[in-house]
């Protein structure tokens, strides 16, 4: 019998090939969203729709499934945690999946996504929903039919099978019973909140920022926090996202708006932390699970940790606020620090996500969970979509999207057809909270820390209990190595209360 060791190598030496052919077509993603041509998009799509189709099928050789069958039962799957045991099994984990899918879906659900977010780019300028519906009404009936491939247990849902993508072993029910908790949670909080006699100021955000300073605000903040801008750059983009690409190649996308500050900077800041993350994994193992982040909802954890509970602290403000007061010396040279603190802060329903303050950011992502899986399951129509995206946003937030562009086209997501995604925002919204105490607790005393300038510390810690780890363990268990305790909605709801209450004097 060959011996284990070098079936092991080849196993690792098989799927690191695939996982490279899969960064190539990331950078041609990359550069669909940032510099290409517009009238270059059919042809990408076709260029990404091949390399998918390839790499499908290195990912699903049966070789990988001798190599896994041959190495379940040694001596190199046997102690928990192991580097080899967690390869083994991820690579298990995701080589089945992958089987089930044939390589003609795999194909054409990249040809059309990528044909599909350029027409919801132009529909969107225009909020021609209707120019963009035909294409969604395809990426629904092929994600159903992944569904269906994929399988899902007798008592769960089609949107299960989408789920398990982003955030392995989740369910719908049980993301359904975390939101209905959280939302029980924060009404208490909004309507407070509401009723307050105090009211930011949220008119200073809406002056006059010219795109070269903040562009140049964005970079200086992204690269005081820790984002390695020798090993990654900053562009601009439609959607703003973040693209590993492997070691030494992180792209982050932003967008600005000259008359609202907070759109570019916290977008910055976000994708940054998704950046740190993926320059965070370690590079000798790239290609493997252990080079892999654990899931969505704990990369999102990593970009809202950096968002929200570093960059909207009182304490970060501290630190950059004279820098920021002198480059907008017209916009905010009479502005207090207070003043300025209390507006990033404002919470007020708004329509777009992306823009959403801290304590109704999450309604949003429960208004995406439930509408999609309604589309899943054929409950809800594509060509519906408006309508049941209006009726329920209203009911929600009290507000109604005057057109589609702010209502249910504003978001890359379903065009690119990450169906189930959107839930791992919340949940990772949970993790942040968790591990920024458990941070905090250890560390000691980081608001004086921010105030410095030094988020050093900070970082380290995320590198040594998070970043270095890959996905030796789940997201689940994740939480209770580095935190202690299970997954709660508490942290998040403690911490939003304890900085919201005092802000509107609730």
């Amino acid at each position: 019998m060959t011996d284990p060791q070098t079936l092991y190598q080849e196993l690792i030496a098989r799927v690191s090939k695939a996982t490279l052919l899969q960064s190539c077509g990331s950078v041609l993603s990359w550069d669909r969203e940032t510099y290409m041509p517009v009238d270059g998009n059919d042809h990408r799509a076709n260029q990404l729709s091949l390399l998918a189709g390839v790499a499908h099928q290195w990912a699903t050789d049966s070789r990988i499934g001798e190599l896994l069958d041959q190495l379940i039962d040694s001596e190199l799957a046997d102690a928990p945690d192991s580097d080899s045991t967690v390869n083994i099994r991820e690579i298990g984990r995701t080589y089945r999946r992958a089987r089930k899918l044939p390589q003609r879906l795999v194909e054409e659900l990249f040809r059309v996504t990528a044909l599909a977010q350029h027409h919801w780019a132009e529909a969107r300028k225009t909020g021609d929903f209707n120019g963009f519906a035909p294409w969604l009404s395809q990426i629904i009936s092929l994600k159903q039919e992944e569904a269906a491939a994929i399988g899902f247990s007798d008592d769960g849902e089609p949107y299960d099978a989408l789920l398990d993508e982003y955030e392995p072993g989740a369910s719908s029910a049980d993301v359904a019973e975390v939101f209905d908790a959280l939302r029980n949670q924060l009404v208490p909080l909004l309507d407070a909140i509401h009723g307050a006699e105090r009211q930011p100021d949220t008119s200073l955000l809406s002056r006059h920022y010219p795109v070269a300073e903040q562009a140049e605000l964005g970079r200086r903040a992204a690269e005081t926090i820790g984002f390695d801008f020798r090993r990654g750059r900053l562009d601009v983009t439609t959607h703003p996202f973040c693209s590993g690409f492997g070691p030494g190649d992180c792209r982050l996308t932003t967008r600005y708006d000259e008359s609202f500050f907070s759109s570019a900077f916290f977008g910055t800041l976000h994708e940054s932390g998704h950046g740190m993350y993926e320059q965070g994994l370690p590079d000798e193992v790239f290609g493997t699970p252990l080079g892999s982040s654990v899931s969505l909802g704990i990369h999102e954890s990593q970009a809202r940790l950096w968002e929200n509970l570093v960059g909207r602290s009182r304490s970060f403000w501290e630190h950059f606020f004279p820098s920021v007061q002198k480059i907008f010396s017209q916009a905010l040279s009479e502005t207090s620090l207070d003043d300025f603190h209390f507006a990033i802060n404002a919470v007020n329903p708004s329509f777009i996500r992306v823009e959403a303050d801290e304590v109704t950011y999450n309604l949003h992502i429960m208004l995406r969970f439930d509408l999609e899986r309604e589309l899943m399951s054929g409950a809800l129509k594509p060509f519906d979509l408006p309508e049941a995206w209006n009726t329920r946003f209203t009911s929600d937030f009290g507000i109604t999207p005057a057109n589609h562009s702010e209502g249910c086209l504003q978001d890359v997501h379903w065009s690119a057809g990450l169906l189930g995604y959107f839930p791992t925002y919340t949940l990772g919204n949970m993790y942040a909270a968790q591990f920024f105490d458990s941070a905090a607790e250890q560390i000691g005393d980081l608001p004086s820390l921010f105030a410095s300038g030094d988020f050093a510390p900070l970082l380290a810690w995320l590198r040594q209990n998070i970043h270095q780890h890959g996905q030796r363990f789940s997201a689940g268990r994740l939480v209770e190595v580095v935190t202690g305790n299970p997954l709660s909605t508490q942290p998040l709801i403690d911490q939003l209360n304890t900085r919201f209450r005092p802000l509107y004097g609730v």
